[in-house]
């Protein structure tokens, strides 16, 4: 039967503590109902201090085509602090071990802002695993990276083109984060050569960004994805950086578009622009 892709058609997901690298985070998980075909499961990724609620709208809407799993990386969300500040690989690792351990051996990882980094190394260590990538707001920019140039596209992003919801969502985050675990993170953050890892990345790619986004802008997005062995680069009007929350519609078709799910998809669920 046809749902409203409005409508929450699905249950809350569950989640689930994991241990895995000899880390512990939280998977929240939709699966869809045994026996129901369907395509790879979208694993979500979030961004340096934030958790997997900016992510709730568009995993709400993927879990009506797709099992779908968002996690809260180890020292973030709810999730106790490591002893030390994890590397972009060690955060990688985790994400690989904590899908195996439920049972999920293929997923499209879908990453935003420090996500994409996490993204594009799982991508990297086990390519056979993931057979497509989806990069929200993409960071850092190579011709952006220092510190004080981040903080100034942060604020702008913030000031002028997110909404009231998504500055909510992201500033509690921040708080839950702390100002010190933040700092180390961004740090970690700052060296990953994304532009340069990206061409390890042998899976198709897509680039996502904001029409407004001052955090990936529109050059930085394209020439990274130009750096990808197969990419497509796709920019979605009316938003800044947390593209995900703001149109998640727009991007939860353009994901399932993008990895070929949105065919089965639409036996569940018709698709409507918001």
């Amino acid at each position: 039967m046809a749902s409203n892709r409005n409508e929450t058609t699905m249950s809350r997901p569950v989640r689930i503590e994991v241990e895995a690298a000899g880390h512990l985070g939280h998977v929240f998980a939709s699966r869809r109902p045994a026996g129901t075909a369907g395509e790879a499961a979208v694993v979500l990724i979030h961004g340096i201090g934030a958790s997997h609620r900016y992510l709730q709208r568009l995993h709400g809407l993927l879990a009506e085509s797709v099992d779908t799993f968002s996690i809260d990386l180890p020292g973030f969300g709810a999730t106790p602090r490591p002893s030390h500040t994890l590397s972009v690989a060690e955060h990688a690792t985790y994400i690989l071990g904590a899908l195996e351990q439920l049972g999920v051996t293929e997923f499209v990882v879908v990453g935003h802002s420090m996500g994409t980094q996490f993204a594009v190394e799982a991508a990297r260590q086990q390519p056979s695993r993931i057979p497509h990538v989806v990069l929200m707001g993409p960071v850092v920019n190579d011709r952006r990276r220092t510190v004080a140039q981040q903080a100034l596209a942060l604020g702008r992003d913030c000031l002028f083109f997110e909404s009231p919801s998504s500055n909510a969502l992201v500033f509690t985050d921040y708080l839950r984060c702390g100002p010190n675990w933040y700092l180390k993170n961004l740090r970690v953050m700052m060296d990953y050569p994304i532009e340069e890892k990206i061409a390890g990345v042998t899976a198709p790619v897509l680039v996502i960004r904001g029409a407004n986004d001052p955090v990936a802008p529109a050059d930085w997005c394209r020439r990274l994805a130009a750096r990808a062995a197969s990419a497509t680069f796709l920019e979605i009007e009316g938003t800044g950086h947390v593209v995900q929350h703001n149109r998640a519609v727009q991007v939860a078709d353009s994901i399932l578009g993008f990895t070929g799910a949105a065919a089965s998809g639409n036996e569940t669920a018709q698709g409507s622009t918001a």
